[in-house]
């Protein structure tokens, strides 16, 4: 067994500033910064010592993990420790690469979202192009503001076909986008995946893999089993504490509104599209074959669309 652990220390900063984004509203001082670093060593650390556990590793920091050089050398070293499967983080792709060349490239995966407002279309689709021809593993998305789809239209143009572009719907508390049925439509043909992410999925008392096979760290070790669940379940750096909590569980929350939460429900078998590729959010086939088996499934798989205006909780 593989656990996937999604982890998100104290980082709070971003080298871009969206005003929709509740992430990176704070610029750390330098012992905050420090406090960061010292947090992710000790996991560095935990995962080094940890040699007989199968480990793949997801950094969804609140903010641009990347233009800090200790994350970059936190990917390095842990996609060459033999007991790590994957690693991957979330980014915008802003901060230097070059550090990937130090990788096990087989083991590192990338979620590279586009800012329109932050970046040009050209600078990210070039940094794109380099994840491609070093063969690293990576998806490419944006928010689906209205206001975007021109640059989404261009971006899937300048994108090769082969690159999965997947967009996250504006919920009414993001924004109070209200689609239109063309701009589904468009949304959906950007991005075969789209009709998953449109809304919460109700998931009260449903299975889900997290706290079992999944699971959430922050900063100070607490392990939750995810990061809309608030109650901890163990302490990462207390012996023996992680393995009497990992169990098959029911979701404790009435709905699930966010990829990285409701990925891993299992009604939505979202798992059979992304196979090795699902922490970084990069489909294991094709945008054809993508395309036709999202098609495929039926009008029920993703449950009865609700207003975007009812905010998530």
């Amino acid at each position: 067994m593989t656990l996937s652990i999604l982890y998100r220390g104290p980082l709070e900063s971003c080298n871009y500033g969206c005003t929709y984004c509740p992430f990176a509203k704070k610029k750390e001082d330098r012992a905050a910064l420090e406090r960061d670093r010292a947090s992710l060593r000790r996991f560095v650390d935990w995962v080094d010592s940890e040699r007989g556990r199968r480990v793949s590793v997801f950094f969804t920091p609140w903010g641009e993990a990347l233009v800090r050089h200790w994350y970059r050398e936190a990917i390095a070293e842990l996609s060459r420790l033999p007991n790590v499967a994957r690693v991957a983080i979330q980014t915008n792709l802003s901060a230097p690469l070059a550090f990937l060349d130090r990788t096990d490239s087989s083991k590192v995966g990338l979620w590279c979202t586009y800012h329109p407002e932050w970046t040009t279309l050209d600078r990210f689709v070039g940094r794109v192009e380099w994840l491609r021809r070093r063969q690293l593993r990576h998806s490419v998305g944006v928010v689906g503001f209205r206001r975007f789809f021109p640059e989404i239209e261009r971006l899937r143009a300048a994108l090769p076909s082969s690159t999965y572009l997947w967009v996250n719907a504006v919920k009414s508390h993001e924004g109070g986008e209200r689609y239109t049925e063309d701009d589904v439509a468009f949304l959906s043909n950007i991005d075969p995946l789209f009709g998953a992410n449109r809304f919460a999925h109700s998931s009260k008392d449903r299975a889900c893999k997290t706290g079992d096979t999944v699971v959430s760290v922050d900063g100070e070790g607490i392990v939750r089993r995810c990061h809309f669940v608030r109650e901890p379940i163990a302490n990462l750096y207390e012996p023996g504490a992680l393995d009497r909590a990992l169990a098959p569980r029911p979701c404790p929350n009435d709905r699930c509104g966010c990829h990285i939460g409701y990925v891993h429900l299992d009604e939505l078998e979202l798992y059979s599209f992304f196979g090795e590729g699902v922490l970084e959010r990069a489909p294991s086939e094709g945008l054809v074959h993508l395309r036709a088996r999202a098609s495929a499934r039926s009008s029920n798989w993703w449950g009865p669309t609700p207003s975007l205006t009812t905010p998530l909780r």
